[in-house]
């Protein structure tokens, strides 16, 4: 197994001077009415796109708003899926709504989004998918034939998955009220006996392992949204890790914590697991896998790729006594064939991510505050 040891804590940094202020200058007063922003400050009082981006702006959001209205011990667990027992069944259970644009991108569509995304999420609490529901919301004009374009991409999807979309509604809502198509989903699996996967089982030693290359959907959504070339055709990961999920358990039962970087990416699911158990996260920056298509771009359009979002990737903490074995399994899977370890646990800084750069100094990973690009899911 690769080393991951030997990594100190983030010390303090240190500033610099600004130099001499400028004299001011009188200039028209900027007119803001017509900007967006995906992460704005923070004490503004309306809902902004980056509520919606998966970092702190939509963690304080369910905080303050939607957990003290709702309450109750499962959403307290804030994981990928609520995990419940009905019936003497262990289920995980979990929705997601899709609101991609575009539509269709290299890779994938918002019906593939639809499926992998929810499927992805049960299979973090380690459960076999089983059913899904599907509602439809409906911008009116939008062609029937692009509708029904998503809605076999959506069913070819499940099929792959091994689900069954078992109910679903549909809604129209006036033009100019939508955009096109918003798809939501929502799924319940069986956790077998004995699994017991979840952010707060993080413990230092824990051997961190990604499986594959990050940064893949976020950029190929980016290139066609904005007609961006970059020399070649940048594909979506999106994928269901149903399988390999399974393939991970059959080696151990016991994987501490499994988390697809979606929204915020990498560097927001490391952040949330460090919160979640209070441990300190140690990643060295040289071993996390990024294409180079994919860190040329973000070079380019000044993204960090491990802030970007990935749809077919999973993050595991895995016990250090397993990991070998762990990582075997997946990259023996076609979806986990680049998996690499890219860090561990630690006992130091609990609750913060810190890099270790090549040149052996570190860094905080902080929680993106929104989304770099939103609507990418």
């Amino acid at each position: 197994m690769a080393d991951t040891t030997g990594i100190p804590a983030a010390g303090s940094g240190t500033g610099t001077s600004a130099g001499p202020v400028p004299a001011q200058t009188t200039a028209p007063a900027p007119d803001f009415s017509g900007w967006t922003c995906p992460a704005p400050l923070r004490d503004l009082p309306r809902i902004v796109m980056g509520h919606g981006g998966g970092g702190a702006l939509s963690a304080e959001l369910v905080e303050h708003v939607f957990a003290p209205a709702f309450g109750g011990p499962v959403l307290a667990g804030l994981g990928d899926s609520a995990r419940i027992e009905l019936g003497g069944a262990r289920l995980a259970f979990s929705t997601d709504s899709y609101v991609v644009r575009p539509l269709f991108f290299p890779g994938g569509s918002i019906g593939d989004l639809a499926v992998n995304g929810t499927v992805n999420d049960l299979a973090m609490s380690g459960a076999r998918a089983a059913y899904l529901s599907c509602g439809f919301i409906l911008e009116e004009g939008v062609s029937v034939a692009v509708v029904a374009e998503v809605a076999r991409a959506l069913g070819a999807a499940a099929r792959t998955a091994g689900v069954e979309v078992a109910t679903g509604d549909t809604k129209v809502v006036e033009s100019g009220h939508g955009d096109g198509i918003y798809v939501n989903t929502a799924g319940i699996g069986l956790i077998p006996d004995g699994v017991d996967i979840r952010p707060q089982r993080a413990v230092p030693g824990d051997v961190v392992i990604v499986s594959g290359p990050v940064g893949q959907h976020g950029v190929a959504i980016m290139s066609v949204r904005e007609g961006l070339e970059f020399g070649v055709e940048i594909q979506s990961d999106c994928a269901a890790l149903g399988g390999l999920v399974q393939a991970m358990l059959d080696v151990t039962p016991d994987l501490h914590v499994l988390r697809d970087p979606t929204r915020g990416g990498l560097a927001a699911a490391l952040n949330e697991i460090a919160d979640a158990a209070s441990v300190g996260v140690v990643v060295h920056e040289n071993r996390v896998p990024v294409p180079p298509e994919v860190a040329n771009a973000c070079a380019v359009l000044g993204l960090d790729p491990w802030y970007v979002a990935n749809e077919g990737k999973l993050v595991a903490f895995v016990p250090r006594q397993d990991a070998d074995a762990v990582l075997a399994a997946m990259r023996a899977h076609p979806l986990g064939a680049g998996a690499a370890v890219i860090g561990e646990c630690v006992p130091d800084h609990p609750g913060m991510v810190v890099a270790r750069t090549a040149l052996g100094g570190t860094r905080v990973v902080d929680l993106p505050l929104g989304e770099q690009l939103p609507r990418i899911c």
